[in-house]
């Protein structure tokens, strides 16, 4: 949990070293799964703020530990998924649906979010959002077993995702408020703080597709989120490529 706070605030380096803590401390008190789901956590972190490399290794070692795991695998192809290792991701998607052809969560929440990244990697976001329309109505805010907190809404912040490469302002912020309406069932996840970002970035797309009124309202917005962001982050490891960006845009926007 110290981890995901961590993560949540962009302190990425120490979330990596308390992962790691608590992964050592369940191998030895031989719960290899555990570990092996603690390190996949926080591997899905390191990818979604530009650590690829770092995430893929992290994502092997998470199944060095627990091959067999339903959710090492699964938390391991996110990681992967969200790292651009598209092919590797795609493979272990296939094993898994092969596997748990009748579990509702893999099939809904955990396949969809993956094929919905594997589809953006791929520059191809409306196929990401129908990959996603599994993962739709009460099914979405559905528990997640082997995370920390109840779910981290990752088919939500994928959609979101592609509705912002799609060039589809309005609907990235809906999916992306979604995240911060539901601080209940996200806790500490680091899609939080980023659900933020995406409403700013969704906002300053809307801004530049309207006029008048309507886009000095929607660029304030986006003010505003990226504001937010960055208030969140404000002691986040400086290097993050993630935070980078955002401060990026926040200075042309301003």
């Amino acid at each position: 949990m110290a981890s995901a706070a961590e993560a949540s605030a962009g302190r990425l380096a120490k979330a990596r070293e308390l992962s790691k803590k608590a992964a050592d401390s369940a191998i030895h008190a031989d719960a290899k799964e555990t570990g092996g789901v603690w390190l996949e956590n926080n591997a899905i972190a390191e990818a979604a703020f530009g650590n690829a490399s770092q995430a893929r290794q992290q994502a092997a070692e998470g199944l060095k530990l627990a091959p067999d795991s339903q959710g090492v695998n699964v938390e391991a192809a996110l990681a992967y998924a969200t790292a651009g290792d598209t092919a590797r991701a795609e493979s272990m998607a296939q094993d898994l649906n092969r596997k748990y052809p009748l579990d509702t969560k893999v099939q809904s929440l955990c396949l969809s979010a993956i094929q919905g990244q594997t589809a953006l990697n791929r520059k191809n976001p409306q196929s990401a959002i129908e990959a996603l329309q599994k993962a739709t109505g009460d099914l979405e805010y559905g528990s997640i077993q082997f995370l920390q907190n109840v779910s981290c809404l990752y088919p939500t912040y994928i959609r979101g995702q592609a509705y912002l490469a799609a060039n589809q302002g309005k609907e990235a912020a809906a999916e992306f408020q979604k995240i911060i309406d539901h601080t209940g069932i996200v806790w500490n996840c680091w899609t939080g703080s980023l659900a933020h970002l995406g409403v700013a970035r969704a906002n300053a797309l809307l801004a530049k597709s309207s006029q008048g009124a309507d886009a000095d309202l929607a660029r304030t917005r986006s003010l505003a989120a990226y504001k937010d962001f960055l208030a969140l982050w404000k002691d986040a490891d400086p290097n993050l490529p993630t935070l980078q960006q955002a401060k990026s845009e926040y200075a042309k926007l301003q």
